[in-house]
């Protein structure tokens, strides 16, 4: 390649994350080899990708230009890495996989059977995390590969596809709950009880106001709300498996709702050829 493949991912960074130093962090380098790659990119492009007048780098038109045609490299490099390690057969000893509350992959599932059958050998680990508490344990190397409802947006060093099944979900109470007595309830009925919300570590916007509890967990919700705790938002999947018949799905406009689920994974410590397996047959159900 004509191109240092670490100039390219060093460019994206910085475009991502709005700054050199920040690149750096991310790409565990020094801000001088961050700037020295992006000046050696620029060089053999021949045009400015930045505009450093600015206290932060901005992107020239140029830079906008190429931008578009650096990710299309990348993301061929990384299809290419991803074809090696199957050709290869490469497992690694050890894969850390992080499940979703909103998707069920149990132990009874017929691909967790296949995978134990085809790799006997491999440490697996499972972890339950959701949103961006998943993003944060692939990005730091934590995880392999992981499920979480589809996001707008995935940071630059993270590559996601989207599963076919979704999540349904829905409203529930206890069936004790005041609410679970409304034939007809309504937005402004949820409003004048406690809400209990899905709150993850990572995740600090939008989150609900007055009287509120909340978990970072979906199995945790539930416990709260099959205790009568509140209304929640919860996967219907988990509620049919561990919601013990104690729970009341509220009939409330535009609800149940379908969530989309992605599977995730880092492009700098990418899955080997066990998670890549798991890959396909999570895309193929």
């Amino acid at each position: 390649m004509r191109y240092s493949p670490e100039a390219l991912q060093a460019f994206v960074e910085a475009v991502a994350l709005g700054s050199f130093s920040a690149a750096a962090r991310k790409l565990r380098k020094s801000q001088s080899t961050i700037s020295a790659a992006i000046a050696n990119l620029e060089a053999d492009l021949g045009v400015s990708l930045f505009d450093r007048q600015a206290r932060h780098p901005v992107l020239t038109e140029a830079g906008r230009k190429v931008l578009g045609h650096v990710q299309e490299i990348l993301a061929a490099s990384e299809r290419l890495d991803a074809l090696s390690i199957r050709l290869a057969d490469k497992v690694e000893p050890r894969l850390t996989l992080v499940l979703s509350d909103m998707y069920q992959l149990s132990p009874n599932n017929q691909v967790m059977r296949d995978f134990e059958q085809r790799y006997q050998d491999i440490e697996l680990e499972c972890m339950i995390a959701e949103a961006g508490d998943v993003l944060n344990l692939l990005q730091s190397g934590r995880a392999h590969l992981g499920l979480l409802a589809a996001q707008a947006s995935y940071p630059a060093d993270v590559a996601a596809t989207r599963l076919p099944q979704s999540a349904q979900m829905g409203i529930f109470v206890a069936q004790g709950h005041p609410l679970a007595q409304l034939d007809a309830p309504s937005q402004s009925h949820l409003s004048g009880h406690r809400q209990l919300y899905l709150n993850t570590f990572t995740d600090s916007e939008n989150k609900p106001q007055g009287r509120v509890w909340s978990a970072p967990d979906y199995l945790l919700l539930l416990e709260m709300t099959e205790a009568g705790f509140g209304w929640a938002e919860l996967p219907h999947g988990l509620v049919e498996l561990y919601g013990h018949g104690q729970l009341i799905e509220l009939t409330l406009r535009g609800w149940p709702r379908p969530i989309a689920v992605d599977a995730a994974w880092s492009k700098l410590t990418p899955p080997g050829a066990a998670g890549l397996w798991l890959l396909e047959r999570l895309l193929a159900q």
